[in-house]
């Protein structure tokens, strides 16, 4: 099995090596091709100023730092510009009209923010105490009113559309464990609203043709035990033919291929024989090739 991660952060957002840095890691790897994925920049539409997502004086900056390396690596290690974009309803999303006229390669579409009836929007995948804060401020103590919620928005960003990949399908269980492994802290992911949405999630996603990703960036930062999403999970998608993308979400050089056997072992549980490489963008849509697991 080939290699390859779409989804990197750098010292441009949340993430800690640089550019070159990552690109180096990637080529020792024998990397098939490296995307790197900064978070949007959100400030200027949604007021939201969080130090994670790209600002947006730095995007011109971003963009062409990407174009230089794809410039220097050509021939070593196809090199990939993108961004992941937020999902904020009514505010922000994939299918924003000046995203689309930056000549991207590739859009990763991911929900972070939940929006309550009351208090401030807060992301579902901030420390935990934040979580908490925001349940219990925005949604009266009800952890499933949390979930809900992301799973709404991510139902909502697939219908609007305007991105390549669906990142981290999950990501509302990154504090729903602690450390000593007890599960379902928050919710339990057999409540029937939470198998009801997700199974919405995958048959829209099966109509809609967009492939999602297996993301192991929660086990390299040790915050969850397994891969987004879960195995349950993935073999909805599965069942509904979502093809997968197995990605690091790295925010380090050294995550960029980490614990992608973990990714490998649960898609061919779910029934998985093959993965998705990206291979660029042609007349509007991306290109990807299969590989056998």
């Amino acid at each position: 099995m080939s290699l390859a991660c779409i989804h990197t952060h750098t010292l441009f957002c949340d993430g800690s090596d640089d550019i070159e840095t990552c690109c180096r890691a990637a080529f020792q790897k024998g990397f098939a091709c490296l995307g790197f994925s900064a978070h949007n920049p959100i400030l200027k539409k949604t007021g939201i100023d969080n130090g994670c997502n790209l600002p947006d004086e730095k995007l011109e900056e971003y963009i062409s730092e990407v174009l230089a390396a794809k410039k220097r690596w050509e021939g070593k290690l196809p090199v990939y510009l993108g961004l992941e974009v937020d999902f904020i309803e009514n505010l922000t999303g994939p299918a924003d009209r000046d995203l689309h006229e930056l000549g991207l390669d590739f859009i990763i579409g991911s929900v972070h923010y939940v929006l309550p009836p009351k208090g401030e929007p807060f992301a579902v995948d901030d420390k935990a105490e934040r979580i908490e804060r925001g349940i219990r401020e925005g949604y009266g103590g009800d952890p499933m009113g949390m979930v809900e919620a992301y799973l709404n928005a991510e139902i909502a960003m697939i219908r609007s559309g305007g991105f390549d990949l669906l990142g981290h399908p999950d990501l509302v269980k990154k504090n729903n464990f602690k450390k000593d492994g007890d599960q379902n802290m928050l919710f339990s992911e057999d409540a029937a609203l939470y198998l009801e949405k997700t199974a919405a999630i995958a048959a829209l996603m099966g109509e809609k043709g967009i492939p999602a990703e297996v993301n192991t960036g929660g086990i390299s930062r040790g915050k969850t035990k397994d891969c987004y999403p879960s195995l349950a999970f993935l073999k909805l998608f599965r069942r509904h033919g979502v093809a997968m993308v197995i990605n690091a979400d790295a925010h380090k050089a050294e995550h960029l291929d980490g614990y992608y056997d973990e990714a490998k072992k649960s898609m061919l549980e779910a029934g998985y024989k093959e993965s998705l490489i990206f291979e660029g963008r042609q007349n509007g849509r991306a290109l990807w090739r299969s590989e056998s697991l």
